[in-house]
């Protein structure tokens, strides 16, 4: 019953606004079924929500110039950072794998700085780790001693 009043109010809106304006403008007659058509159309689609198209990615500097040797720079925000992959998930709870697919970035496009992640390597093979293990050493022979008999 709602759909039946609110098609009726807009049928008596659109007769009072093209007579108001056809009061005061001049147009052909074959043209004021268009007009109707359009009030009418404009006063029913009022109540319906706009769907806004989201802006364009746009990073905030370009792909190329986004990896430096000191510091990567996020294209999200422009901040330099040595690790691009905590910054993420804290500011916008994306994942590496979700920021490379968002920004078209290659899955080898790094998420640490270049001279970074070299003096954490240098660090970790100081300490020993990297390293193959040894030739496992074989485990000594026992021999078995046979039970003395009683």
């Amino acid at each position: 019953m709602d759909a039946e009043i609110d098609m009726k109010t807009f049928t008596v809106l659109t007769a009072d606004i093209v007579s108001a304006y056809l009061r005061h403008n001049t147009i052909e007659p074959s043209r004021v079924p268009a007009l109707i058509a359009a009030v009418h159309g404009s006063l029913v689609g009022q109540g319906q929500p706009v769907i806004e198209e989201p802006p364009p990615l746009a990073p905030a500097v370009p792909v190329k110039k986004s990896v430096h040797p000191d510091y990567l720079v996020c294209l999200e925000d422009g901040q330099k950072l040595k690790m691009l992959k905590r910054h993420l998930a804290n500011a916008y709870d994306l994942t590496p794998a979700q920021y490379r697919a968002k920004w078209g970035l290659p899955s080898d496009y790094p998420m640490v700085a270049p001279s970074y992640a070299e003096r954490r390597s240098a660090l970790a093979k100081s300490i020993g780790l990297g390293r193959r293990a040894l030739a496992p050493v074989p485990a000594p022979i026992v021999k078995r001693r046979r039970a003395k008999r009683t």
